[in-house]
């Protein structure tokens, strides 16, 4: 027999409900079967904890006595998006710091708010009649604010991508860092208790269902940003009260190389309707499939290296290629249970009830690509394509040989065909002069500045400035040389693009 939303708020009302988590449900069901599970259990609560860089808030700051609208404005010297109303700003989770960069953000800002931490408010304005001030400095707390709602535009994943790095060098990533040769892999996400993965047709789960948000009870807006439900990618648009919020359930992270982010708990009940609801809450790790890809390549759409589930990630380590490669989770899955389970508690003591969501999410909806109307080239549009390399073993004047019949400033120096230096006609002329007669490999650059194909040419241009270079090696993920990129490839491109 099937129920309804408003049947199961009044057991829950009455203190009858009953409430178990995700984790819970899977046994039950095993047990029982779907169909009495479906009589025995109302309501199932999830959990997740990772980090959800869309995340953010509105702030609103009253009126000084001097009225001021805000143009420009800083928070602990992060900005604030302030292109609102005269005293209303958005505060970006990954905004960083003016003077302390990657190393504090708009997160750490939202998370000192909650722990009760004074704010240093820079604000700047133009003036107007009505807002004749121009400059104001102050300090506030949470409680010196009228509002401070989050509202998120991207959260709880409905699945993430593993990611590895087929490269020779390591990456620092929004999925940690990554190992050069596939020496790990990375992964986020609850698997098990994730909200979407129990409940992956959406039934429940819209616009007004109640959720568990950094503590407070908050409510899904809709679908978030990039909601990909084609492809078992949804996301939710999410807002809650900051000032009911908890330092348990939102941390400020940084990740190296990438910036800050927000480390958000959040957890969905899922109202046991039928038995179709029963057997979506008992999914499994297992049941869960996650792409493992190849995050040193840089495109949009990034190479499947091979498939995986949670499972198996969760369990510290995947064969990848032949090897045992060890797998670190991002998201805290001690946490995400502690989601689930304080929100069953709350369900249980007659303190949270559900939401009936009014709008379902939009079904097979694909997230589109940017349009690129300008595209900028990479480097394996623009670079030189004959490749001309010596060994590092071979004689100096034999590499001088080399660019006089090529025409080549600049010889990439390999050592069983992967690149171990780049020797040029300055390092040629520097060793004569000296007298040194030698191997290349006593003349050349040993630390190369390198490119991958996929680069974008203005990426490379300002990597070739910032190292006071005319030439950089092109290399693929093998540390194979492909070609070799000049600062004369870039500036016959952006002259012939001014002339076209």
């Amino acid at each position: 027999m099937a129920k309804t939303i408003a049947e199961i708020n009044k057991k829950i009302a009455s203190g009858d409900v009953c409430v178990v988590t995700a984790e819970e449900m899977s046994d039950i069901v095993d047990d029982i079967g779907a169909e009495k599970a479906a009589l025995e259990v109302d309501v199932v609560t999830t959990g997740t904890f990772g980090a959800m860089c869309s995340s953010g808030v509105f702030l609103n700051f009253g009126h000084s006595e001097i009225p001021i609208k805000i143009t420009k404005m800083f928070m602990n010297d992060v900005e604030a998006y302030s292109g609102l109303a005269a005293v209303d700003a958005y505060l970006g989770a990954t905004q960083v710091s003016e003077k302390a960069g990657m190393k504090y953000g708009g997160a750490h800002v939202i998370e000192d708010l909650i722990r009760g931490k004074e704010i240093k408010i820079v604000a700047q304005s133009y003036g107007t009649d009505c807002y004749p001030r121009k400059e104001l400095t102050t300090t506030v707390t949470l409680n010196d604010l009228n509002q401070a709602i989050m509202v998120n535009p991207r959260n709880a994943y409905q699945r993430y991508d593993a990611a590895t790095n087929g490269s020779k060098r390591i990456l620092h990533t929004y999925m940690g860092k990554l190992l050069p040769d596939f020496k790990n892999v990375t992964y986020s996400g609850a698997g098990i208790l994730s909200p979407l993965s129990n409940d992956p047709t959406y039934r429940t789960i819209g616009a007004g269902t109640k959720i568990f948000m950094g503590g407070a009870e908050g409510t899904i807006i809709g679908e978030g940003t990039q909601c990909s439900t084609a492809s078992g990618f949804a996301t939710l648009m999410t807002t809650a009260n900051l000032k009911e919020m908890t330092k348990n359930y939102v941390n400020a992270a940084t990740f190296e190389g990438y910036g800050t982010s927000l480390y958000l708990g959040v957890g969905i009940p899922i109202p046991i309707l039928d038995a179709e609801m029963a057997k979506a809450t008992a999914v499994r790790d297992a049941d869960i499939e996650i792409s493992i890809k190849d995050y040193s390549v840089g495109r949009r759409d990034r190479p499947v290296i091979q498939k995986t589930n949670y499972e198996e990630l969760k369990s510290g380590s995947v064969l990848l290629n032949g090897k045992d490669v060890t797998t670190s989770p991002l998201s805290s899955f001690k946490k995400a249970r502690d989601v689930a389970n304080e929100l069953k508690s709350r369900i249980a003591a007659g303190t949270f009830f559900l939401g009936e969501n009014t709008t379902t999410l939009p079904k097979k909806q694909s997230a589109k690509p940017m349009k690129e109307t300008n595209k900028l080239p990479v480097a394996g549009d623009v670079m030189g394509k004959k490749v001309v390399t010596v060994e590092k073993t071979e004689s100096f004047i034999e590499a001088a040989k080399l660019m006089k019949q090529n025409e080549r400033n600049h010889i990439s120096v390999v050592s069983k065909g992967k690149l171990v230096g780049i020797i040029t006609s300055w390092d040629i002329s520097k060793a004569v002069a000296e007298g040194k007669v030698d191997t290349v490999e006593a003349c050349m650059t040993k630390n190369v500045v390198t490119c991958s194909p996929n680069e974008t040419v203005d990426v490379i241009a300002k990597r070739l400035a910032k190292h006071k270079i005319s030439a950089i090696p092109v290399i693929d993920e093998n540390q194979n040389v492909i070609g070799m990129l000049t600062s004369e490839h870039i500036s016959k491109l952006f002259t012939r693009g001014k002339h076209e």
